[in-house]
């Protein structure tokens, strides 16, 4: 692993981008990793960008910031701020995990602003990197019980690919920690449906 490791989380308000950094950062330093966050909240009431950046290191604590073009991990929510913090933040070596559902602002839902295409916004970000890979973590959280919980879902794919070599169970137990106990059972089934979708992901192009 690259050392430190630069993770971005990119989103909009609402769709539970701190959560899933208290859970990163905290599975993290249970395996021996220095972590510093860094947050972006914008107008994260009102569907506005929301972006954490997580740096890893077994040596040293690294500034909150990662530098243009640093970036090793992508998670997006959402395409549009996949794509955002691609453009300042990645490279093409950089590994994108996405959500392709988009969330329309407030401005196109009232018409306004347009919404790029979503078949060429898919596009543009396999411009960008040679490693995009589609989760659809609002269809699989559905299926697991609640929408809401796709962030769980990319935290298990995160899991599954294996890029900060921390093992599936010390997700777990984190997740046990900071998830409230009611729904426990339904973010575990969320966070074990995106970790097999990232592994049949993975194994699927092993075979190519």
């Amino acid at each position: 692993m690259k050392d430190p490791m630069n993770l971005i989380i990119s989103g909009v308000g609402g769709q539970g981008n701190i959560l899933v950094s208290e859970i990163l950062a905290k599975a993290a330093v249970a395996v021996g990793y220095k972590v510093t966050v860094g947050e972006s909240y914008g107008m994260s009431q009102r569907g506005g960008s929301v972006s954490s950046h997580i740096r890893l290191s077994r040596k040293l604590l690294y500034g909150p910031i990662i530098p243009s073009g640093c970036a090793h991990v992508i998670i997006g929510f959402e395409p549009v701020e996949a794509a955002r913090a691609t453009l300042e933040f990645g490279s093409n070596d950089v590994n994108i995990i996405v959500n392709p559902r988009p969330v329309y602002p407030v401005g196109v839902l009232m018409g306004k602003d347009k919404y790029p295409a979503i078949d060429v916004l898919l596009n543009q970000l396999k411009d960008m990197s040679d490693h995009v890979y589609y989760i659809e973590s609002t269809n699989i959280a559905s299926r697991a019980g609640n929408p809401v919980m796709q962030n769980i879902v990319m935290v298990g794919a995160l899991a599954g690919f294996n890029y900060l070599y921390i093992p599936k169970e010390t997700f777990v137990r984190i997740i046990g920690q900071v998830v409230p106990e009611r729904v426990l059972e339904l973010n575990m089934k969320a966070f074990n449906m995106g970790y097999n979708a990232a592994q049949e992901l993975s194994s699927h192009e092993l075979k190519y």
